[in-house]
């Protein structure tokens, strides 16, 4: 027997019908308990307290600065934090699925240290982070290899963090092994001066219109799309809607011959 069929027993044996994602990830620990109490990822332990990679902090419900904040929530104070890299054992499959992928990234003569930025567990979920360059040859090892077989790809979505300097934004992707019953996260940054990330149509042609919709909605430019252009917004449109930094109201818009007037111009309040 194999070293490789040795470990999928033993992956087998953790992740059997019936354990939890407790015995399945990372076991909960006060820490992380004290992190998901505050909205915040629940990293690994060190010491007493859960070491975040904290990138900014936000005041009031919508993040207003001044006097704006109408809503009530203007003491609000929310930390905005990510995870930091796991520690091994990640348990149960999780350690099975990185070491067969950075067995292949090797034969490939890749630098897997390179390749994978880091691997996290956190609420019993595994996220692998590629540097963006590599994340072609990272789908196609998932796809393809027997072990694995992520075949499935339930799209691409962004996320857009201001205060993350270099890595502003996020393309997340959602993977799941139908023949092994497994999902997996794949997250890929880039900077908002170099929003450049390699399209991975040709492996999950169902990626189409997500990353269609992701460019529209965050400027994520997936370099080798076949057709990339906007879904929802207008082709003349200025500016992408989910992004942060992009105004609430206020912008007038004319599409169609139909004219809708800025929120505060539509109505006036005696």
């Amino acid at each position: 027997m194999s070293e490789r069929d040795d470990e999928k027993q033993s992956a087998a044996a953790a992740a059997k019908p019936g354990a939890t994602s407790a015995e399945v990830g990372q076991r909960p620990t006060a820490a992380a308990a004290e992190g998901g109490s505050q909205n915040l990822p629940a990293g690994p332990a060190r010491g007493s307290r859960t070491q975040l990679e904290v990138i900014a902090t936000r005041k009031g419900l919508f993040g207003v600065e001044g006097s704006g904040d109408t809503s009530g929530f203007g003491g609000l104070v929310a930390t905005i934090a990510l995870p930091p890299a796991s520690e091994r054992p990640y348990g149960g499959w999780f350690d099975e699925v990185v070491d067969i992928l950075v067995e292949i990234l090797t034969e490939q003569g890749l630098d897997a240290d390179a390749v994978l930025e880091k691997v996290v567990v956190d609420r019993g979920e595994l996220t692998i982070f590629v540097a963006r360059e590599h994340i072609g040859t990272v789908c196609r090892a998932l796809r393809d290899d027997q072990d694995l077989r992520f075949e499935l790809c339930l799209g691409v979505s962004g996320v857009h963090y201001p205060h993350d300097t270099g890595r502003e934004l996020h393309a997340v992707y959602h993977l799941f092994s139908v023949t092994h019953v497994r999902p997996l996260r794949l997250e890929v940054a880039c900077p908002e001066a170099d929003p450049h990330i390699p399209s991975v149509v040709e492996t999950y042609p169902g990626n189409d219109w997500h990353e269609r919709e992701t460019w529209d909605m965050f400027g994520i430019v997936f370099d080798g799309h076949p057709a990339l252009a906007r879904s929802l917004m207008p082709d003349d449109w200025v500016g992408h809607p989910q992004r942060k930094d992009y105004p609430l109201g206020g912008i007038p818009v004319e599409y169609k011959g139909a004219v809708i007037p800025p929120p505060d111009n539509r109505r006036s309040y005696r």
